[in-house]
């Protein structure tokens, strides 16, 4: 009896890291297709050089065609815009600061990308993300555990924007090149003479290439934007803003206050229409809370852990002590307070390199240093 090779549908975005997936992928004996999926409106695909643009599919388009592969292209618009493009308008309207990033994996790649993966027989869906996923003996389950751990590669490693994947997701999916680092890849992609080599990677979001938040969120929402007071740290009115979507926790550049010291944005009152601004050391804080907290290669404690959390996407993991709370939230209390803890970001929480969980930071309890 012949046994069946294993089949791997790829995300392939027209980029070096999906195309050496798929190669990699191949070299490992697995039938592989590759699928594209369209996320952008169609009045961007054109103009944008992302991710998701009609570029991009024609690289995705030729890497398929050099690789030997099946390649299809699927609409992802509709579900796209409603679980990442709204969502992203309507945080920033309330005051908040998203991670559309981590949306776009939760709901489009690891949810509907998988769903239809497995439609069509796939037997794993894979990516270019820089992670890794290992099996492991639960001590208290007899069932196997998934753990996503960080990749290989420090620099690369995406991780943090994984950690809503569960159990079910990790157990479908591949990350061809967790174990590798960056300059690794590209030098496969350059042997191998692959169209997306020496192809530059776009820093953006995909659907607001110029990084231009502020218009883009004009354009989106057209109404509810409104002027508003800037107080200081006694609540005193110092000037005006030009509405909350143009500023976020941390930021310094375009509040328009002359003073003796800079002034950075601290706090974000959407029921007040306010902004506060001070001094970079009330920027510090220590204790805040999550909501829609995932636990992903663990289950929910009972009772309070010690973790390492990162804010942000760049910023450095710190000690701190994770206390679950009623339905799906958390309180987070650094051991050393960290700057700008910004509501809307995401709050990951790790063991060394494993993703225990993560969540939406939501209430910063204001022990500003002072």
């Amino acid at each position: 009896m012949i046994k069946r090779k294993k089949c791997v549908v790829v995300a392939m975005s027209g980029g070096v890291d999906s195309s050496v997936a798929v190669l990699l992928l191949k070299d490992k004996g697995y039938e592989v297709i590759g699928l594209t999926m369209q996320l952008l409106p169609k009045d961007k695909e054109k103009r944008f050089g992302g991710c998701c643009s009609l570029e991009a599919i024609e690289y995705a388009r030729k890497a398929a065609a050099k690789l030997k592969i099946k390649h299809y292209v699927l609409n992802f618009r509709d579900v796209f815009k409603k679980t990442v493009i709204d969502n992203f308008s309507k945080e920033y309207k309330e005051g908040r600061t998203p991670n559309p990033c981590i949306r776009c994996n939760q709901f489009i790649k690891f949810d509907a990308f998988l769903n239809r993966a497995k439609e069509i027989g796939a037997d794993f869906i894979a990516t270019g993300h820089y992670a890794r996923i290992e099996k492991a003996e639960g001590r208290k389950e007899a069932k196997i555990r998934y753990l996503l751990k960080k990749g290989t590669d420090a620099k690369k490693d995406q991780s943090y924007a994984l950690y809503t994947m569960t159990q079910k997701q990790l157990k479908n999916t591949l990350f061809p090149l967790g174990g590798f680092t960056k300059n690794e890849v590209l030098k496969i992609a350059r042997r191998q003479k692959l169209p997306s080599a020496n192809r530059k990677e776009s820093q953006e979001i995909c659907f607001i290439p110029d990084n231009n938040y502020p218009e883009f969120l004009r354009k989106y929402i057209k109404s509810g934007i409104k002027p508003g007071h800037i107080l200081d740290i006694n609540g005193n009115t110092i000037g005006r803003h030009k509405g909350l979507i143009y500023y976020t926790i941390g930021q310094r550049r375009g509040i328009g206050i002359s003073a003796k010291m800079p002034l950075y944005v601290i706090e974000i009152d959407k029921d007040k229409n306010t902004i506060t601004v001070a001094e970079e050391k009330y920027l510090y804080s220590k204790q805040f809370t999550a909501k829609d907290v995932c636990f992903t290669s663990i289950n929910k404690p009972d009772s309070k852990i010690e973790a390492e959390v990162k804010i942000r996407y760049l910023h450095k993991p710190h000690k701190a002590l994770i206390c679950p709370k009623p339905k799906d939230s958390i309180e987070v209390i650094f051991k050393k307070p960290q700057k700008a803890i910004t509501p809307g970001q995401a709050a990951v929480f790790y063991d060394k390199d494993i993703v225990l969980g993560g969540g939406t930071i939501n209430e910063v309890f204001k022990d500003y240093e002072k």
